[in-house]
């Protein structure tokens, strides 16, 4: 039977050995790792540059949006001021004192022997400008807006013929607070009061009178 020697047997066996050895299995190993950690790393910058880019036009857009919000602001504040001025106009247009309606009011609530001499009318209005909005002891305190306050004082000068004023003029106290326009505008507890009363006195045809004077006050109305 023949005999077969591997002369290579050695040098095969020093190349499997060097094949197995852990020092260039660990050096392939970390290669290959620092290779991966720098593909990550460069995806990271470059991710990092694109998340940049999308801030900085993310930024552009607040930015003009933050614009136009402030002009939206602005505009819709002009706009509150404007149906408020509407509002207010609206109802004074609708809630005026008429002097008209007084008059007609009148010539409808006469008494007997009483002829009215003079109609004096004080229509007078208070302006209070606004108060802005302050800071005090840690809380700030509202502001108030503008107000304008109405005053009307009505005062009739009456002559009085009759044989007994007294009667008369109660009478014609009675007959005007009971007027609708008058209960509307001066309400259930205001009405007219006799703030003056004359002496007796003649006139030239010889018939007697006396003069009185009547006052009522519209309760005052702040707009």
């Amino acid at each position: 039977m023949p005999i077969r020697i591997n002369l290579l047997a050695e040098a095969h066996q020093l190349e499997e050995q060097r094949r197995r050895d852990p020092v260039k299995r660990a050096l392939l190993s970390g290669g290959a790792l620092i290779i991966g950690v720098l593909i990550w790393s460069s995806s990271l910058m470059v991710e990092s540059l694109i998340a940049k880019g999308r801030v900085g036009q993310l930024e552009s857009e607040l930015s003009a949006r933050k614009d136009q919000y402030r002009q939206i602001l602005e505009s819709q504040k002009h706009l509150e001021e404007i149906r408020h001025r509407l509002s207010c106009l609206h109802v004074l247009a609708t809630n005026r004192f008429l002097v008209g309606n007084l008059l007609d009011t009148l010539q409808h609530t006469t008494v007997e022997n009483v002829q009215l001499v003079q109609l004096k009318l004080d229509h007078t209005c208070t302006f209070t400008p606004e108060t802005k909005a302050k800071s005090e002891g840690g809380r700030t305190l509202p502001g108030k807006p503008a107000t304008i306050t109405e005053k009307i004082v009505l005062a009739l000068n009456a002559r009085d013929t009759s044989p007994n004023a007294g009667d008369s003029i109660n009478k014609l106290n009675r007959t005007l607070s009971a007027a609708p326009y008058f209960q509307r505008c001066l309400g259930g507890t205001n009405g007219f009061t006799l703030t003056a009363l004359g002496t007796p006195q003649s006139d030239p045809g010889g018939r007697s009178f006396v003069t009185f004077a009547m006052e009522a006050r519209i309760p005052e109305i702040t707009r």
